[in-house]
């Protein structure tokens, strides 16, 4: 969850490092610190100022020795020990002459710790990352080389890494490994780099290599050396990023997620483009499941967690019409304990925006010893999905900086839409005019979600109204029950109100009960063969005394008639309304957010890319 990143072999190593943390800051804000080191000593700084660590560090870090040639910093997601200063990374043996930074988790950590108390180690901070550097320590102490030091203690440890560690043996040596947890490392002229995350290290190098699991890099100025924890000699395939620095910066808007809720039309656009031929056939390259492997298919599970879930349950409505099989959509940290019951013709989804979901990870990685085809759908090139799964979908919507979801989502709809069209077509259960019509009509979104991003003021105006109001139930019916999921995640996300999503026929099992005079209810009632039920739903709210919002199609006035307020949408068809009536709830939780005086990008407690269990 948290962002690493080193650099060795440059003379404003302490440039590089705090303006990769500044892109990271996705990834987690509760503090952030650096190590510098050369041959004179190690020296670390580390600030804990929330959603400010990095702004802060960069503020206090000027008295630094800039000529100091290499150095790690880290950016931290609280997991074991709260957010302070002592909890920080980076973190130093005994000694001081070891120093690391760590993204994941290490289960053992405790048994590991107790040994260590044990064995005369004074551990200075509550972290499960700390052990690592002891560790380390105690090897060194035998006589290894820092980096037989880190493949010894890398045996030892249970969980999720990814570290960047430095010693005082040799200061112009910095290594890296990783298992589960995401890493990128690249050389340039006389300087070498490691990271968590692409947008890191943007500036200084396209051309990067990803690790893979349980591999070691010794990054030396100029030069990378890779070997596997057996000490085997490998060379990672290389990795080129064909967009820029630009495409992670706000252009312009006043945040990222105002950036990329405009971004959509585009992703749309960017997730169809090139995948359907001359002849109207979809050709999705990367999914290396034949013909035959997908007309096998009996039944499909689709795994994902927060959005990435939202979209999924969107599919299941487009899969089980079109495919004419059953479907399921489970959270991801759920599915592997639950015993699924799985077999060679059944086909397992993962949907991750970062593709580095541990969770969704985990996940495929059971679907695929239980024999399963496993294809992840996933916006981020060679992640650990990507890897490890028989096939890939990617979304082409571009980076995503601000931590509640938009592009990617309505992206991930489009995208697993192409997927159930593309096994319709193999399977026959749609004619090529149908298909035809299918395609057409996924192509029309994008200018759909334009229209519905124009009317932001719209939307400001009802959230002005309603700014005082503190509970907000989401109702929706058909595709629109995970629209209506959707809406109530983002407003819980970045506004810290209580909000909940139902589909509207549960009313009557039990919320109805906590409706009262106060209470917001939003509800999808754009078209479909719900919307009657939808809208005497919206009436039994209404006669309970809730302040009602809708979300209606363009010239429906019969439902715009039961609402206190109405969001109105383009029309679509029914199973692709959720990529453009999502837009309005986006909004609104937009509005909701700034007018709480709210950073909508970084909301507390959250980060981008959920490497932990």
């Amino acid at each position: 969850m948290c962002g690493i990143i080193g650099v060795t072999g440059s003379a404003d190593a302490l440039d590089i490092l705090l303006d990769g943390l500044e892109r990271l800051e996705y990834r987690g804000y509760d503090s952030a610190g650096v190590v510098l080191i050369d041959d004179e000593g190690i020296s670390r700084v580390r600030i804990a100022d929330g959603t400010h660590s990095v702004a802060t560090l960069r503020k206090v870090t000027p008295e630094a020795d800039h000529g100091q040639p290499a150095g790690i910093g880290h950016t931290r997601w609280a997991t074991h020990g709260h957010p302070s200063e002592r909890n920080a990374h980076p973190h130093l043996d005994c000694s001081g002459h070891v120093a690391l930074v760590h993204n994941g988790i290490i289960e053992n950590h405790a048994e590991i710790a107790a040994e260590l108390v044990a064995a005369g180690h004074t551990l200075a901070s509550d972290t499960d990352t700390e052990v690592l550097a002891h560790l380390i320590e105690d090897a060194l102490k035998t006589g290894l080389s820092l980096t037989e030091a880190v493949r010894r203690v890398l045996r030892d440890v249970r969980g999720a890494f990814a570290l960047g560690v430095v010693s005082m043996d040799d200061p112009e040596l910095i290594v890296a490994a990783r298992r589960v947890s995401p890493l990128i490392i690249g050389a340039l002229g006389g300087q070498s780099f490691l990271a968590s995350d692409i947008p890191a290290l943007l500036e200084r190098t396209r051309d990067l290599m990803v690790l893979d699991d349980d591999q070691i890099a010794e990054l030396r100025p100029g030069s990378i050396v890779v070997t596997t924890i057996d000490g085997v000699v490998v060379t990672p395939p290389p990795l080129h990023v064909t967009w820029d620095v630009e495409a992670a910066q706000m252009g312009g808007f006043d945040d990222f997620m105002t950036k990329e809720i405009h971004e959509q039309p585009q992703a749309i656009a960017d997730t169809l483009r090139g995948r359907v031929d001359a002849d109207g056939r979809i050709v999705l390259d990367q999914l290396d499941l034949s013909d035959d492997d997908l007309r096998a298919i009996t039944q499909v599970s689709v795994v994902a967690c927060g959005s990435s879930f939202h979209a999924g349950l969107v599919a299941k409505y487009a899969f089980e019409r079109w495919m004419r099989l059953p479907v399921e959509v489970d959270i991801a940290s759920e599915f592997r304990y639950r015993d699924p019951v799985l077999h060679e013709n059944a086909l397992v989804v993962g949907v991750s925006q970062s593709g580095e979901t541990v969770d969704t990870l985990q996940a495929m990685r059971k679907a695929r010893e239980s024999g399963a085809k496993v294809i992840v759908v996933s916006n981020v090139v060679d992640s650990s999905m990507a890897r490890e799964a028989h096939g890939v979908l990617y979304t082409h919507a571009g980076p995503e900086v601000g931590v509640a979801a938009t592009k990617t989502v309505v992206a991930q709809i489009v995208a697993l839409e192409l997927l159930g069209l593309r096994i319709a077509q193999v399977r026959g259960t749609l004619s090529a005019d149908e298909i035809a019509t299918e395609l057409a009509a996924l192509g029309s979104m994008g200018a759909i979600v334009a229209e519905a991003i124009a009317r932001d003021d719209a939307v400001a105006r009802v959230a002005a109204e309603l700014a005082d109001a503190r509970e907000f139930f989401f109702l929706g019916r058909g595709t629109g029950y995970p629209t209506a999921l959707e809406g109530a995640l983002k407003l819980k996300e970045i506004s810290y109100l209580h909000a909940e999503g139902y589909p509207g026929g549960e009313l009557k099992h039990g919320p109805l009960a906590v409706i009262e005079p106060g209470c917001v209810v939003v509800a999808v009632a754009t078209g479909g063969p719900l919307k009657e039920k939808m809208l005497s739903n919206v009436a039994e709210v209404k006669s309970r005394g809730a302040t009602v919002v809708l979300v209606v199609d363009d010239g429906d006035a019969l439902a715009a008639a039961s609402g206190d307020y109405v969001l109105r949408v383009p029309a679509a068809p029914v199973l692709m309304a959720p990529i453009k009536d999502v837009v309005p709830l986006q909004q609104f939780a937009y509005h909701l957010a700034r007018a709480r005086g709210l950073d909508v990008d970084r909301p507390r407690n959250l980060a981008k890319t959920v490497t932990v269990e």
